[in-house]
């Protein structure tokens, strides 16, 4: 036969990449790579939690060298792997063909970190010779796949064992997924375009005149409304930072947060909208100009982490500890007994983010860049 389509670069249904620009075919191709294990990832939500998942890519490709890696996670999340080099094949399961194509298989390991139930019925019917993390049990209720998940399950099923964890995510997954953790980095790579786009951004608003790029990051989620922190402490860091023409402020927010950034905007003209209507990775690209970002716990601190930035990060309602810091992250958190409740509404007055004041902020950034 004159096809291996054991190859990692076998298409199908189409010539792979070495027959199209070199003309090759496979009996005498030097880019033949047989393939090593088949494994499937499997991580839907939120696109924060997707993206610092990806922390565990280069665990997985050292204790699998050789092996076949396929990521299946929402359509909203997808654009995260564009440039990810240890990912193959990324697949959408709102597609169609996902799930055939899944249930054809046969994977060698199937890694699923989330005890989220509908995850963990993917994770049930897909055939793997090994599972590890979460899946469903004959009753339809999740139930770990190895003890080592235990804990997380633990943690996702009482507050009270999430309040008191003093482990970063990063350790809890790779310890329940059994790899080896080495601290290593969540993987976010910007295209040749992407960093084009940023750099027009850069150019059209003269940002060359700034020393430093600080970046106000305004968005929290729909989902926990205590992540962000009060307009009224965004202007006070705004008014002291404007003191100093070698700092540059950009204003960072999603599409819910449009009201917020307008009133920041008109606010103080020293301000730089970035706008609240980019794409995911034109997002990416320009929190890649900031020097530092102020932000509260959400998908803007993982892109920060990812694109090693100095990050000042404001926590609430969630977990601190669980946050692994790369030595770049300095983390602020209030005086408050009732920290990471993970509750979506509070009474409290004031809450756990009214506390953080401005000065809190700027000290940090003074410590970071002494203006």
């Amino acid at each position: 036969m004159l096809l291996k389509p054991d190859c990692a670069h076998f298409q199908g249904d189409r010539p792979c990449f070495a027959n199209k620009q070199f003309g090759k075919t496979c009996n005498d191709c030097e880019y033949y790579k047989k393939i090593g294990e088949n494994i499937l990832i499997i991580k839907f939500d939120a696109i924060g939690d997707v993206l610092r998942t990806t922390s565990i890519l280069p665990a997985v490709k050292r204790n699998y060298p050789e092996s076949r890696i396929t990521w299946l996670t929402k359509s909203n999340a997808t654009d995260i792997f564009i440039g990810n080099k240890f990912v193959d094949e990324v697949l959408a399961v709102e597609n169609n063909f996902t799930l055939p194509k899944l249930l054809s298989q046969n994977f060698d390991l199937i890694l699923h970190p989330d005890s989220n139930p509908v995850s963990s019925a993917y994770a049930k019917i897909i055939s793997a010779k090994e599972k590890r993390g979460f899946t469903l049990d004959d009753k339809g209720k999740v139930q770990v796949c190895n003890e080592e998940a235990i804990e997380w399950f633990e943690m996702g099923a009482f507050d009270q064992l999430k309040k008191i964890n003093q482990k970063t995510y990063q350790q809890i997954i790779h310890s329940l997924l059994k790899l080896n953790y080495s601290k290593d980095e969540i993987i976010l790579s910007l295209t040749g375009e992407e960093k084009q786009f940023a750099e027009r951004f850069y150019d059209e608003n003269s940002l060359y005149r700034f020393k430093f790029i600080v970046g106000l990051n305004t968005g929290g989620s729909r989902r926990w409304k205590y992540k962000k922190w009060r307009i009224d402490g965004f202007k006070e860091v705004i008014n002291e930072l404007s003191n100093y023409p070698e700092i540059g402020i950009l204003l960072f927010g999603g599409e819910i947060e449009t009201e917020l950034v307008s009133e920041l905007k008109s606010f103080s003209d020293r301000v730089i909208d970035t706008g609240t209507k980019n794409s995911l990775r034109e997002f990416f690209a320009l929190m890649d100009l900031v020097d530092i970002l102020v932000t509260g716990d959400t998908l803007a601190l993982h892109v920060a982490t990812a694109l090693k930035k100095n990050v000042i990060c404001l926590f609430g309602p969630t977990s601190s500890a669980e946050i692994e810091d790369y030595g770049r992250i300095i983390k602020i958190t209030p005086d408050m007994d009732c920290l990471v409740c993970y509750k979506q509404d509070c009474d409290f007055v004031p809450n756990c983010m009214d506390k953080i004041t401005s000065d809190m902020i700027l000290e940090k950034i003074n410590s970071l860049i002494k203006f």
